[in-house]
Order: structure tokens, then sequence, then C-alpha cells
């Protein structure tokens, strides 16, 4: 097995190449190249290990000719063109939980620092000024904090909020009432987190939804005194409108640790009273730079080797104790979706993927997106796992998922339909001894199969002498026969036979077999 080879572009913590070396795999660190320079050596790695420096355009993707995974060491992936991923089959991972802890308390920080007027008190204490009376804090005990965003780091927030004595005012359209009141806060909308809000902390990710949340609109409904601080993305305020109301008073602080455009060499917010910013230090903690390089390698590592996949943007999480139970279920869904494909004529509205017994007990996730892939490749060769479930939403097709726990004919199965302007139809498939792959129904007839190499299905009235005709058939044309699976509704009815052959059915042959009696339909298949 050739080893999997790593790029790490950006400077990183040696644990992470340390650990791809320790896993097997071949790695460079390259750091500091330019957009053409990238593009002109990404074509070579599997993986691409990054933090916020690299810039992962379409241009360089397009020239990424292998590479299968990219890694941000680190939560925002605003560096990354994901769409352009995932049409290309790359999956886009993060490592949202390493710097959660300390990006939350670089929060808690600046709302002291906004709270005592800290940075100002020391510049001019050191300037020799001694301003004893002209600095008047506030205590932020009693104080209610509006947390927008309340996911990981939001929710360790409000944990450290909650230990001052502070109250918490959370939204968050994802915000479950249980959740909340397992957070200990109160579940508000917008309008009244800014109305009752004393300071105001984002923790939400930089999304067409999100953008300019705290917009000048926004800002004029917050209460008046408010302070707020954004050590989350920058684009999440107006920042015109903020020194706006700084200067007017309604807002009485601010402390932003990201901007709009950064580096942030210049912005309107400069030099205003009582705005305080850092250079995006939120992650820059010793310990959060360790834990998102182990991360970043560790994750990366276990996609290319294991196959598991953690913090995924555009594919489902499928983690390496997982994978070996998942990956025999994944390879039944492909083939079943590769199948259905291959049969299916006419536009499809809708696919139900449809897992009983033990399959229905395992993450459906990575199932569906395997039969979504076995299905689209009919289309195109460059479908994938990552972005099948893309390709479909593009195509308008309704994707569902039903469980049946319990226990039907088979200890296991899987079963993908399609509805189509011709009605619907379905296949169906177990595996035998919990690892092979088998067909056992075909559009409502019972036939076990394996679904492998060059077949040949053929529809046919059931009827005394048709096999031999078919045998004679290939024999005459020099084609050997591997399997021959046989399926039928009734006696007389019809039938369903499905060859495996050593090599690709000519169309010659094909036009041949349409002609014998009793032939309904015939197609040459591949898996």
């Amino acid at each position: 097995m050739t080893k999997p080879k790593i790029l790490i572009s950006d400077q990183m913590d040696p644990r992470a190449e340390q650990i791809f070396r320790e896993r097997g795999c071949d790695v460079d660190v390259i750091t500091g190249k330019t957009p053409e320079e990238l593009k002109a050596m990404i074509g070579q790695y599997d993986g691409l290990a990054i933090r916020s420096s690299t810039k992962v355009t379409k241009e360089i993707l397009d020239a990424a000719t292998n590479l299968k995974v990219i890694g941000r060491a680190g939560i925002g992936v605003d560096n990354v063109d994901i769409p352009a991923a995932s049409v290309k089959g790359i999956v886009v991972m993060n490592t949202p939980f390493g710097n959660s802890i300390t990006t939350a308390e670089h929060a808690i920080a600046l709302m002291f620092a906004l709270a005592r007027q800290i940075p100002e008190a020391n510049a001019q204490t050191q300037a020799g000024l001694w301003p004893k009376n002209g600095f008047m804090g506030v205590e932020v005990t009693g104080k209610t904090l509006g947390l927008i965003g309340a996911g990981n780091i939001g929710s360790i927030v409000a944990s450290r909020a909650l230990g001052l004595r502070m109250k918490v005012v959370a939204y968050d359209p994802f915000l479950t009432p249980e959740r909340a009141i397992e957070m200990g806060v109160e579940k508000a909308d917008l309008d009244t987190l800014l109305a009752k809000a004393d300071f105001i902390t984002l923790h939400t990710p930089l999304t067409d939804q999100t953008r300019n949340i705290l917009s000048r609109e926004n800002l004029a409904k917050t209460k008046p005194g408010v302070r707020i601080i954004n050590c989350a993305r920058g684009g999440l305020i107006d920042e015109e409108a903020l020194k706006d109301a700084l200067d007017s008073g309604h807002v009485a602080g601010a402390a932003l640790d990201v901007f709009v455009k950064e580096p942030a060499k210049e912005s309107p917010l400069f030099g205003t009273p009582n705005f305080i910013s850092t250079p995006h230090l939120g992650a820059s903690t010793d310990e959060a730079q360790v834990n998102v390089a182990i991360q970043v390698a560790e994750q990366l590592s276990d996609y290319l080797i294991n196959g598991g996949v953690t913090n995924a943007l555009n594919m489902p999480s499928l983690s390496a104790e997982e994978a070996p139970k998942l990956k025999p279920y994944m390879a039944l869904a492909e083939k079943l979706g590769s199948l259905v494909g291959q049969l299916t004529t006419g536009s499809i509205a809708r696919i139900s993927i449809h897992t009983e017994g033990a399959a229905a007990e395992l993450n459906a996730k990575p199932i569906i997106a395997a039969v979504l892939a076995g299905f689209l490749r009919c289309q195109s060769d460059t479908v994938n796992m990552v972005n099948a479930p893309f390709l479909a939403k593009e195509r308008g097709m309704e994707v569902r998922e039903v469980k049946t726990e319990k226990e039907g004919d088979y200890h296991t199965l899987v079963r993908v339909s399609v509805r189509t302007d011709q009605g619907e139809r379905s296949v169906a498939g177990t595996l035998f001894g919990n690892a092979e792959p088998r067909l056992v129904e075909l559009f409502g007839i019972k036939v076990e199969a394996e679904l492998e190499g060059h077949m040949m299905y053929i529809v046919n009235e059931d009827a005394p002498g048709f096999i031999g005709r078919v045998g004679t058939l290939l024999g005459e044309n020099g084609l050997n026969i591997g399997t021959f699976n046989l399926g039928r509704r009734e006696a007389g009815g019809e039938a369903v036979l499905l060859l495996s052959l050593d090599s690709a059915v000519p169309a010659s042959v094909l036009e041949q077999a349409r002609t014998l009696p009793g032939v309904k339909r015939v197609m040459a298949l591949a898996f």
C-alpha cells in the first residue's frame, strides 16, 4: 500500500508532523508559498494541512489532482472554497474543539477589559498620569450577558459567565429549549436579547444569515450603555455603524478580536474612545496551538488510512471505530445505488434509502452518501461520497431515509427505491457473513447475486429453453459466464437473469440477445 502524502503548508506545532509520520504518512512541511507555487506542487499530495494563511481557492483545487482531504487546524474555514472542494470530492475538515476554551477565555478577558477600561488605564498610568479618578468601571456581577451563538464556544462562555453570577440570554436558531435549560440560559429571539443585554458577545460562524447581524438597525435596538465583544468572525458587525454608536455613547464600549479585513492595518474603529482591539488572538495560546495541530494530524491520517471522517464540513462523520463496521455496508449501498442507477431510465424525482434489522442500528448518513455516489456515478465518473449529496441536491432530487429496526427475511437489509416518471422501483441487498454484499431483490423479484465486474441483465418471459438459448449465444461470441443468477415473479411470468461475465459485453451481442424469443429488455452492467 502506497503511503499517503501530506503537505503542511502553514506554520504548525511540530507534533502534527510527528503524528503523521508515526501513522505511516509521508509529510512535507513547506510554508510561505505563493498561490502559484502552491498550485504547482499540490498535485502530488493526498492531504493538505493548513491554518489561516493558506488560501485554498478553486484554482488550487483544480490543480489538486490527487487531493482527498483538507484539514484546517482551527475552526474557521473562510480560506477554503468548500463548494469547489465538494464538487471535486475533497473532504474539508476543521478542528472545532481544540481552541474552544482559549477563545472563550479571550472573550471573557475582553469583557473584563471593557468593564474596567484596563487598556486605556494602563496606557495613561505608564505615561505617568496616574489617572485614579479618571476611570469608573462597572461590575459584571448581576449584569445580563447576551450570547449570539450558543454552540461549543458560546456554551463555554455561558458557563464562565454564570460562574461570575451573570444572567445569560442566548439567541441561536439551533438552540433547543431543553439545551437552554441544560446550559442554564434563557433562550430568546434576537430583538429580546438586544433590548436586555448589558454585554453582548458573538460566537457564530459568518454566513449569509449572520453577516452584519449587528447592523446599524440592530445596534440601535440595543440597550443604551451596552458593551460588545466579538471573538468569532469579522463581518458579523457593521464596523462603521459600531463606530457611530461608540461616538454617540449609545454603545459604552466594544472589543474586537476579528475584523472584516485581516490583517487589519486600518479600521474606522481605530482610535475611537472606549474601543479595544486585539489581532485575532482568540486561539493564541500554547495549549490551543498544540491541540489543533494534534487534532488535524489525527483526523487527516484517520481518513487517509482508516476511512474515518471527523469534523467534516461537507460529508457525514464516520469515526475510525465505526469505519470497519460500516465499510461493508457502504460497499453494499454503493453497489445498490449503482445498480438502480444503471437500470433506471427517465428523470428521478425521489430516492429513498431504507435500512432494516442490524443496518437500522448504524449511522445511516455514510450509507446514504454511498448510495448516492453509486447512483450518480452512472452520470459522472468524478462522483464520490463527498460530492454526491451536493450533486443530488443540485439536481433537485429528494432524498429520504427510512429505518425499520425489526428484522424481516434477513438479519440486515438495505433497500434503495427510486420514484421516476414511470413509477416506483427498488432493489435490496444484504451482507452474507456480515461482510459480503449480496443482491437479494430486484424490482420486486427475489434474486440472489454478487454485483461484481461485467454483468448482463435480461428481463424475459419465463419459458423452457430460454437459458439454453442465452448460453449458446454467449458461447458463440466467446463470452465466458462466471455466475448465473435467476429469479421470477411466478411460473410462466416475468423472469430476470443476471449473468456475470469475464469480459465486457459487446453492443453486437446485446443486439443479438434482444432478438431472442421472449426477451423484453437487455442491458450490460458494470461494477
